[in-house]
């Protein structure tokens, strides 16, 4: 069982999606803390995670696990929002939207997102100063 720190969350992430990606640099870039790793949904990692979790293989794209729990779809991005703080509290505006239909729209993202940001033919390489948030 792959076990995370109470200090750390762990982002899966579809390492071929470019909208994902550069997701991934995004929060790199404003997490001041260091509080979150990173793995690729397809990596060993990532699977073993989905199955210990007994997270569906449907959802492809970014999921946020934490020592206790996990979150998926919009709640996910909310929640890593949360924890980046600043700017990125401005995301909770999302909630005056139901829960079904802030999920309903990230699906439809997540659905579209290859035909409207493209697809990498190979799974995002961290920069080597970012090496050691990689799991």
């Amino acid at each position: 069982m792959i076990k995370i720190a109470r200090d750390k969350s762990l982002i899966l992430f579809d390492g071929y999606c470019h909208l994902c990606s550069r997701s991934v640099q995004l929060i790199l870039k404003y997490d001041q803390k260091k509080q979150f790793l990173f793995s690729p949904l397809s990596s060993s990692t990532g699977e073993q995670i989905k199955k210990e979790r007994a997270i569906p293989e449907t959802i492809d794209s970014i999921i946020l696990i934490e020592a206790g729990d996990h979150y998926t779809h919009a709640d996910a991005i909310l929640q890593i929002a949360n924890q980046l703080g600043g700017i990125f509290l401005l995301a909770n505006i999302a909630k005056v939207l139901p829960q079904s239909w802030r999920n309903q729209l990230y699906r439809w993202v997540a659905a579209k997102r290859f035909q409207w940001f493209g697809k990498r033919t190979s799974c995002m390489l961290p920069n080597p100063e970012d090496i050691d948030r990689f799991i």
